[in-house]
């Protein structure tokens, strides 16, 4: 059950991926503007081992990287039934470091962690990431395109994978002295329901719900899902977060949709990450003022629902839309600020 003590109070933190090159430059810019709730980086555009996908592979069995294509397709050569008991003795183990995320595939991790234990920065909580276990297996395909969704075998291992992948970053990221927080990143999950989602509502549950569940577990975290389109968020409440991060900008009125969920959510001590700072729509024209009153207008139906203001500020958190990753670098700055000098605007 979420943790109805906290009090995030419109803290702003990003989704993970950036469009800049410069590692260490970046990190200190996060931390010196998110100073409740910094987030590693990921650095789409230098190496294709920090591609959403790829990142969070190392140590699932039987995967084969194509760089040119920037994806994973299950290997031919592998010896399919040997991996996988190889794959679960580690997993029963709870053998973290096996699964862990090496600094070719996530510099931004380790330089953000370096950079707080050599300064000594002070945040209350520090965020993480990961690839949700729908999208990753939407992903990845076996020799014949078919995805990893469509082999219950499979499926089960990639999703206990992620998880205990999860675990390690979370052990990672808390040797910070901070509160863990990790978002489980949804892509596929946009437009659930319509013929491009070959998925059941129930299963969505059961594959969230076991990473979830891992996690909560075996770890003091705090765990979000994030999904930057329409979807159906009382499965996505279902599931079991404590934060669910949406697309406020481009699909408000769609979150709105579902009042008792949604209240339900907030009163359990649920939060919600407003991704209120638009990405792949991003015009430059944007102003506070502007993504201040389309807040107000959501906040406003909330308070209806019967959700005091008090509780809404304290499970309140902002973020961009989506990942930043496909920004121009002026773009993403701009829309930094904004993030940035919103949160301070809610905070007053």
């Amino acid at each position: 059950m979420p943790d109805k003590t906290l009090n995030f109070d419109f803290a702003a933190t990003c989704i993970g991926s950036v469009p800049f090159q410069d590692i260490e430059d970046t990190c200190r810019d996060i931390l010196n503007h998110l100073p409740v709730m910094p987030f590693w980086p990921q650095f789409v555009k230098r190496s294709h081992l920090e591609d959403m996908i790829i990142q969070f592979s190392e140590g699932l069995p039987l995967m084969r990287i194509i760089e040119e294509k920037r994806s994973l397709v299950i290997s031919e050569t592998g010896n399919t039934e040997s991996e996988l008991v190889a794959f679960y003795e580690y997993f029963l183990a709870q053998d973290t470091d096996h699964f862990a995320i090496g600094r070719d595939y996530a510099p931004g991790l380790y330089t953000l962690l370096e950079i707080i234990d050599q300064d000594a920065i002070q945040s209350p909580f520090i965020k993480g990431q990961t690839v949700g276990p729908v999208t990753f297996a939407a992903a990845v395909t076996d020799v014949n395109g078919n995805s990893v969704l469509h082999n219950p075998e499979l499926l089960e291992a990639m999703t206990q994978g992620l998880a205990i992948k999860a675990l390690w970053q979370v052990q990672k990221l808390a040797s910070s002295g901070k509160k863990t927080v990790i978002f489980l990143d949804e892509p596929y999950l946009s437009g659930f329901g319509s013929a491009f989602t070959s998925i059941q509502r129930h299963e969505v549950v059961g594959l969230l719900s076991t990473v979830i569940h891992y996690l909560k577990d075996t770890s003091d975290t705090l765990v979000g899902i994030h999904c930057c389109g329409n979807t159906d968020w009382s499965m996505i409440a279902k599931a079991g977060p404590d934060i669910i991060n949406f697309d406020a900008f481009e699909f408000m009125d769609y979150f709105l949709l579902y009042p008792d969920d949604i209240a339900r959510f907030l009163k359990k001590g649920g939060t919600v990450a407003w991704g209120i700072v638009p990405t792949s729509n991003f015009t430059g024209d944007e102003s506070v003022e502007d993504l201040f009153s389309k807040l107000e207008e959501g906040f406003n139906r909330i308070y209806g629902w019967g959700i005091d203001p008090a509780t809404l500020s304290k499970r309140s958190i902002l973020t961009p839309a989506c990942g930043m990753g496909t920004m121009t670098p002026e773009a993403a700055k701009r829309g930094f600020d904004l993030l940035v000098n919103l949160s301070r605007k809610l905070k007053v």
